[in-house]
């Protein structure tokens, strides 16, 4: 629609110019002095006047305004407003007469009481374990001293020309190997050409970044680039145990020989600077005190839909982006700008999604054999726990209730040791980076492995396992940890073998999921479901003949050439496992396991097409 103040082309040419100016200046003052429709804008009743699409909740007496929690909290945490008086409203049943269907997706806030997702309050969160009410701000202030900072995009960058430059390294080729000759030299000669493919791809990346590092053509005057690359390598992978594979281990490696006094003389530079996590960072602008908020745990929480309806989760994510930006503004300072306040509260929710994915998977499967097994005794023979030495390749003699509570102890024992992962990988790169700390290079029975004391690791490892004996009570077989021998030569190893425990339990869980999903659908509509029904009979069955094969047979000792290197130490219990892993195209169920999608243990998103 045309705008009648708008001169026409007649009245542009026959008017008087200055009548024109005047004319239209007075119609475009009267047009400023009527309401735009944003002006008028107003707060539903019962809803929030702060973000006004919620329901309200409490009403404040000093602000004279209705809230709902999230915001009350927000507005109400400092100053003066923090004393105000707040009540709560009473909020209005919703109509009994409407389909729950269109309530969810036509009437979310109706939906949410009915649910009870407005109880959802600050102090809920995921990732947060075992820690006393009110005890949050301490728990996180000490975790986040080995919480890995998010690598940015410039630092993403950086990560890719490494990837590129350790793809193309023969490094452990040429260093690794029984020969005569001067390995010191080797070492630096090797490290020097890593160094010099670094900086080609920089320049071939960024010319002026790259002109910079040739300007004096000196290895040691780069030296602070070097770190820096090398240390989001290191970085990037605590974060992402999936990423960097084979990459990952030459680095460490590279770097490892690097630290060697003699190899430090002939290069002239260190090639090591320490991990930069959220609490270094924010000690460094003096903002440690933000971690004590309580609102870092919502805006760090993990939200998983696994029993919420979607106006739950909905409301969950708007609490958690509202906590964020709550506390990048309400912190920020010159020292500590908001972004940098993001990039810590992100790495924390890092931490928590590596919790969900890694350590989740061994609650789980404790939940299953609680809920399916009883300790005292076997439901029938079929789902009996107990093994003997020699039957079915099994090295351990454990009746039922020996083996329950064996079983019990290790999945125990492997949650808490990747509930403090980053904890245990970062005392490995402290003992694999140590310049006294030398190794030696050792035929294991699996090639040549360096072979190195690892005294952090096995002190903060010991303290794990005497927490778990202490909460399980009562300790099943060895507890023996081999680190720095044949069986585990280094603290990669061990780091290595544990980042396994989600690989091998998630295909798992998901499989028992799937059955848990058929056991609710109509088997006449679901051919998956009838099918498991024709061949075990009944869905539980199926569920409890996978559960009794794996707590049998991943558990039995097996999978090494003798009773030392597999058995009942801790790290046999792993070995075990994977021995069943590698078997499992011939068990009688696996056919279950092919209708779920499952492709593999180490393949796909956890082991999924």
């Amino acid at each position: 629609m045309a705008n009648s103040n708008v001169p026409s082309l007649d009245e542009i040419l026959c008017t008087d110019a200055q009548d024109l100016v005047s004319k239209f200046d007075a119609s475009n003052a009267a047009m400023e002095e009527e309401p735009s429709a944003d002006e008028e804008e107003t707060v539903a009743e019962g809803f929030c006047v702060e973000c006004k699409d919620q329901q309200a909740q409490v009403f404040c007496e000093q602000c004279q305004e209705d809230f709902c929690e999230v915001c009350a909290g927000m507005i109400h945490r400092t100053g003066r407003r923090k004393q105000h008086v707040l009540k709560k409203l009473d909020t209005p049943e919703p109509a009994k007469d409407v389909d729950a269907a269109e309530m969810s997706s036509e009437d979310p806030v109706a939906d949410l009481e009915d649910m009870g997702a407005m109880d959802v309050t600050f102090s809920a969160h995921s990732g947060k374990v075992e820690t006393a009410e009110g005890a949050f701000g301490a728990w996180i202030v000490e975790r986040a001293k080995y919480i890995p900072l998010r690598l940015t995009l410039k630092e993403r960058k950086y990560l890719r020309l490494l990837e590129a430059a350790l793809n193309v390294s023969e490094y452990t080729d040429k260093i690794d190997v029984l020969m005569y000759g001067n390995k010191t030299k080797r070492m630096v000669g090797q490290i020097k050409e890593l160094c010099a493919i670094l900086s080609g791809l920089v320049l071939a990346s960024d010319y002026k970044a790259g002109q910079t590092l040739f300007e004096d053509r000196q290895f040691a005057d780069n030296a602070e680039f070097y770190q820096k690359i090398f240390e989001i390598g290191r970085r990037h992978k605590i974060m992402n145990p999936d990423r960097m594979r084979s990459e990952y281990g030459k680095l460490m490696y590279v770097l490892q020989d690097a630290q060697l006094r003699e190899v430090q003389d002939l290069l002239e530079f260190n090639t090591c600077s320490p991990i930069k996590t959220v609490y270094a960072v924010l000690e460094s602008v003096h903002a440690l005190h933000i971690l004590e908020d309580e609102m870092v745990a919502v805006a760090t929480r993990e939200i998983v839909n696994r029993g919420k309806t979607r106006s739950q989760v909905q409301l969950e994510i708007k609490q958690k982006e509202r906590a964020i930006e709550y506390l990048s503004k309400a912190y920020a300072t010159p020292e500590c700008p908001g972004e940098l306040i993001r990039q810590c509260l992100y790495s924390i929710g890092d931490n928590h999604a590596f919790l969900r994915f890694n350590r989740d998977p061994c609650d789980r499967m404790l939940e299953y054999l609680q809920a399916n097994f009883r300790p005292q005794s076997a439901e029938s023979n079929s789902l009996s726990l107990a093994i003997l030495h020699g039957r079915d390749g099994a090295r351990l003699s454990h009746s039922h209730t020996n083996q329950f509570h064996y079983v019990q102890q290790t999945l125990t024992l492997w949650r808490e040791i990747l509930h403090d992962m980053f904890m245990l990988w970062y005392n490995a790169d402290s003992d694999m980076l140590k310049s006294r700390n030398t190794y030696r290079l050792q035929d294991t029975g699996q090639g040549l492995q360096r072979v190195q004391p690892c005294p952090q690791v096995s002190r903060a490892a010991h303290a794990i396992l005497h927490r778990t004996q202490k909460a399980v009570g009562r300790w099943v077989g060895s507890s023996m940890i081999h680190l720095g021998d044949r069986n585990v030569p280094n603290a990669l190893v061990f780091i290595d073998k544990y980042n396994q425990v989600s690989s091998i339990l998630n295909p798992v869980v998901r499989v028992l999921e799937f059955l848990d999903s058929l056991e609710s659908s109509d088997a006449n509509a679901n051919s998956a479901a009838s099918f498991v029904k024709t061949a075990f009979g009944t869905i539980d069955q199926a569920r409890k003949l996978i559960l009794a094969d794996f707590f049998r047979s991943a558990f039995d000792g097996s999978g090494a050439d003798n009773f030392f290197d597999a058995g009942s130490c801790i790290d046999g219990r792993l070995t075990s496992a994977w021995n069943w892993c590698s078997s499992i195209e011939k068990k009688p169920f696996f056919n279950i396991f092919l209708l779920s999608g499952f492709v593999g243990f180490n393949g796909g998103p956890e082991g999924f097409s």
